[in-house]
């Protein structure tokens, strides 16, 4: 049962997270979490405000005898990744998270947990309400649309916050401290095309590539997933060089930053080639599995006859789109010079749609070096426009550059190793942290990141390490109790 969640401790974390589960809050559709937020201020007696954006803001004054100390900003983002398996019925719109207990893990029932920043958001509302921790003045900003935009860290106004260090709760990896991240932009591209009636003697089938893994496009990036994209676009190139198929419709993936999981195509080819064809559909499922046999232990690769449609894409169209997509860089393209062993530039060949008239595919392109990612943002844009395709360059962030000598980032190294015996790990992510952004807006903040163990964000294998909530809140008590002095 989902409310099972309510018996682990911290008890106040996990019953705000719950909470959260409850409440649909895919990206860009925060409307009934904002209000939760607000309400869940107000009443507390908190001053709290919605921004011009949707940001919604909560002060708590400092306990008695902390008024001297630093005002530190909480901050985590309230939407959530909306991904499901194909077998699950779940309108994220609609819908509640069906959280469960696996061992030490907690995940959903078929779709994304959204402790990617479910579990940051609860700790900071669990700060709020506490009538007993110690700490100086608290501010939590709870922005909107993280995932898909960072629509409120863009929209957030100066002179809204007094406290002079940020705490961003949305890490994913216990015992960690991030002071960096990387940049990133949108790549949108649209290939248009006419239609093609479909004639002679022809048979039909849906391509399906299926069972991938998926993930986060940034902290999953190089681990040698399979992108179901390249996958079925490298068959698709062979197909029409060999059995003259024509392509109908294509849909793969369905989120910018989250690595394709799934593919499926309708396409014709002459009824002459139908045995040869189905033979190569399983001839390279056999390929893939074999070549990804570690990362990818479920991938599937079928073709199931089908209705023939009515139309097909034109065949200089077709041609474009398969060269293009073939050919586009995916994946970690480069690790980086200073911080070994982190990414430093990646694409994800996120979503690839036919729609009437023309095709739309969206990359999310990040680097730590913003040079490296004009750099690739030219690479991308090359391919798509020698396919004929417009190409629009979008949402474009900065990185967060690391600062090693902060105030905090020392106090808070201090902190973790005399309550735990050990130096947490300092480090940079190869993923679009708010932080970046937020600190052009307020330049004086000293920044932190950092979070429990999550493991597979932005997909239906999304899971949070029990015991590491239980570290990260006790850590998060102690560094508020520990404040430096103004």
């Amino acid at each position: 049962m989902s409310d099972q969640i309510l018996k682990l401790t911290p008890e106040t974390v996990w019953k705000n997270f719950y909470s959260l589960t409850q409440i649909p809050r895919p990206s860009g559709k925060e409307g009934a979490v904002i209000n939760f937020a607000k309400k869940f201020g107000e009443n507390l007696g908190l001053h709290t405000v919605v921004d011009s954006v949707g940001n919604v803001i909560i002060r708590k004054p400092a306990t008695p005898g902390m008024e001297k100390r630093k005002g530190i900003v909480l901050q985590g983002h309230l939407d959530m990744v909306p991904q499901k398996n194909s077998d699950k019925i779940h309108d994220f719109e609609k819908d509640p998270i069906d959280p469960v207990i696996v061992n030490d893990w907690v995940k959903a029932n078929g779709t994304t947990l959204g402790a990617d920043n479910g579990i940051g958001v609860a700790a900071i509302l669990s700060v709020l309400e506490s009538k007993t921790l110690v700490h100086g003045q608290v501010e939590a900003l709870l922005t909107i649309d993280e995932e898909t935009g960072m629509t409120g860290a863009f929209g957030l106004q100066p002179g809204m916050f007094t406290g002079e260090i940020l705490l961003n709760l949305d890490s994913e990896d216990e015992g960690e401290l991030y002071i960096g991240c990387a940049g990133g932009v949108n790549a949108n591209m649209k290939l248009a095309y006419h239609i093609d009636a479909v004639s002679g003697d022809v048979k039909a089938y849906k391509l399906s590539i299926t069972g991938l893994k998926g993930g986060h496009s940034g902290l999953d990036i190089n681990m040698g997933r399979g992108n179901s994209n390249k996958l079925m676009f490298r068959f698709l190139k062979k197909a029409t060089t060999e059995f003259k198929l024509r392509l109908a419709t294509i849909e793969g993936g369905s989120l910018r930053n989250a690595i394709p999981r799934e593919a499926f195509a309708v396409v014709v080819v002459p009824a002459g080639f139908s045995a040869q064809f189905t033979k190569a559909v399983a001839e390279y499922q056999e390929i893939y599995r074999k070549e990804l046999s570690v990362t990818e232990p479920d991938l599937s690769f079928v073709a199931v006859e089908c209705s023939k449609p009515a139309s097909v894409i034109d065949m200089k169209a077709q041609i474009n789109l398969i060269n293009s997509v073939y050919a586009c860089p995916n994946g970690m393209v480069r690790l980086s010079d200073s911080i070994p062993g982190l990414v430093e530039t990646s694409n994800n060949l996120a979503i690839v749609k036919s729609h009437p008239e023309y095709i739309e595919i969206t990359c999310l392109l990040r680097s730590s070096v913003d040079s490296a990612k004009d750099d690739l943002s030219m690479a991308v844009s090359s391919v798509f426009e020698l396919a004929g395709a417009e190409v629009e360059l979008s949402g474009g962030y900065p990185g967060w550059k690391p600062n090693p000598d902060s105030e905090i980032l020392t106090l808070m190294k201090d902190i973790y190793n005399k309550k735990y015996n050990k130096i947490p790990d300092v480090k940079a992510i190869h993923a679009g942290l708010e932080c970046g952004l937020l600190g052009g807006v307020y330049p004086n903040w000293d920044m932190i990141s950092f979070g429990p163990t999550i493991r597979h964000p932005h997909s239906p294998d999304e899971k949070v390490l029990i015991s590491s909530v239980q570290k990260f809140w006790d850590f998060l008590v102690e560094v508020l109790k520990n404040a430096p002095v103004a």
